[in-house]
């Protein structure tokens, strides 16, 4: 069992220069291990879940995220919590420290599902990781979300894969 490590993300294949096409084959059915990750904290705004200012909080992010080196080799991660409908917290995967940010670590289990649709289906995502935890006999904790391509890469690819965390 490897503790910290996350299935690469192909950064060379990049065809729209925003967001890398997205290989699901590693990221299904998988168990991640994580003991005192560094993670980077950042809040949106939303208005009944859709997000209201993302886009410039994850520019400020992943400007400072590169301009201070602490960029992860397996490509870029960020984990979603759906904290309220008001708000979601962001935790981006980080190599390092990044100055001016809010860090933190986080420490458990996680039990991992690709999805592939329209974002209006997070509510059922979200019922599916609570059950795929419960039927590996599992109690399900936080669910998370990597969302591995922002709306306007998804309709290029013509795919929209999530993938789902649910803490074990």
């Amino acid at each position: 069992m490897q503790t910290n490590v996350l299935p690469q993300i192909d950064m060379s294949d990049i065809p729209t220069g925003c967001c890398p096409r997205f290989q699901p084959e590693g990221w299904e059915g998988q168990d991640l291990h994580f003991q005192d990750k560094r993670f980077l904290r950042a809040t949106t705004l939303s208005a009944m879940h859709i997000p209201l200012n993302m886009g410039r909080v994850f520019g400020r992010v992943q400007a400072a995220i590169e301009q201070q080196g602490a960029a992860l080799d397996s490509g870029n991660f960020v984990m979603t919590l759906e904290s309220s409908p008001w708000g979601a917290e962001h935790y981006f995967a980080v190599a390092r420290d990044v100055e001016g940010e809010q860090m933190i670590s986080l420490t458990g289990d996680y039990m991992t599902k690709v999805f592939e649709g329209p974002f209006r289906d997070a509510g059922k995502w979200h019922e599916a990781m609570l059950d795929a935890a419960r039927e590996a006999g599992k109690e399900p904790g936080k669910v998370y979300f990597f969302y591995t391509t922002c709306p306007k890469c998804a309709k290029v690819y013509g795919q929209n894969y999530v993938v789902g965390l649910v803490e074990v």
